[in-house]
């Protein structure tokens, strides 16, 4: 039997992730560190900022009892290592 929330989730699609918010910066510091990059990460202020903020909603998710478990830095890691293992 489909519980109220089951049914209004049915059919629609359902954003997959931890709901916290990280900037570009931030991310691109993280995959930075996690490859060994050594070199300067530039910006260029001339072109547009695109979205300002973009933080997925994993309300319905996790109306569903789905709560990641892998946090963003580690998984990371885990793709790089593996594409470093089929790749590189």
């Amino acid at each position: 039997m489909l519980t109220r929330h089951m049914k209004e989730i049915r059919n629609t699609q359902i954003n997959i992730g931890t709901g916290e918010e990280v900037s570009i910066a931030e991310l691109a510091e993280l995959i930075k560190e996690t490859i060994g990059f050594n070199g300067i990460i530039e910006y260029d202020a001339g072109k547009p900022d695109g979205t300002p903020r973009k933080l997925t909603d994993v309300s319905k998710l996790g109306q569903l009892g789905w709560t990641y478990k892998t946090p963003l830095s580690k998984g990371i890691r885990n793709l790089y290592r593996w594409y470093k293992g089929y790749h590189l």
